[in-house]
């Protein structure tokens, strides 16, 4: 008995190979994996909330990727109309630096991106928060007294549609818990290399 259904064993594993090798049962070959849906969508407006370098850094990557953008970074409300954005990035972090080469100061920028988010949600454009520098960018290693880099997160997270955050940037968890408590998907990364892939699967390339 035994023989005998190794012997029918054998006789079905050799039709199934010429099975497999006929055209009638052949399989196709499978389908390559199709692109991320996009989140967002170009044109992109690319700014900061308090002139920290973490604007550039996006820029680099939306660059990269030869996705549209246009980077102000002291950008107003008449720059949205200059084209039909679909997007805006408001990048958090203050540097008193950038602010101060600028001529503005914290209050400015708040206003400024106030003003920004409120024009673009008025015209249809999603809004994104940023926050790439990490907790070097946190008020965690600010000057005493300064929290002008929570005041920038504070101005712009709540009123995203979404937020990007390196994830050292969160170790105390305020990003978070910003996502919780007004229900914004966070979408962390873990090196600043690592931007590339999160830009490219929000915009779909």
């Amino acid at each position: 008995m035994i023989r005998s259904f190794g012997a029918r064993a054998l006789i079905v594993l050799a039709l199934l190979v010429v099975a497999g090798a006929s055209p009638l049962f052949a399989q196709a070959k499978p389908a390559a994996a199709p692109a991320a849906a996009a989140k967002a969508q170009a044109p992109v407006f690319l700014t900061s909330c308090g002139q920290s370098p973490g604007a550039v850094t996006v820029g680099v990557f939306l660059r990269r990727l030869q996705i549209d953008y246009d980077l102000k970074e002291t950008g107003t409300v008449k720059d949205l109309a200059a084209k039909p954005y679909k997007t805006i990035i408001i990048v958090t972090g203050s540097s008193l630096k950038g602010m101060g080469g600028a001529g503005v100061s914290i209050d400015d920028e708040l206003a400024r991106a106030g003003a920004l988010i409120a024009e673009a949600k008025k015209r249809g454009i999603e809004v994104i928060g940023a926050h790439v520098e990490g907790m070097e960018r946190r008020a965690k290693n600010a000057a005493p007294g300064d929290n002008s880099d929570e005041m920038s997160i504070d101005a712009v997270c709540p009123k995203a549609k979404m937020l990007i955050v390196r994830k050292d940037g969160d170790e105390d968890g305020r990003f978070t818990t910003l996502g919780k408590k007004f229900g914004i998907p966070v979408v962390f990364y873990a090196k600043s290399l690592e931007l590339n892939g999160v830009i490219k699967d929000l915009f779909g390339k």
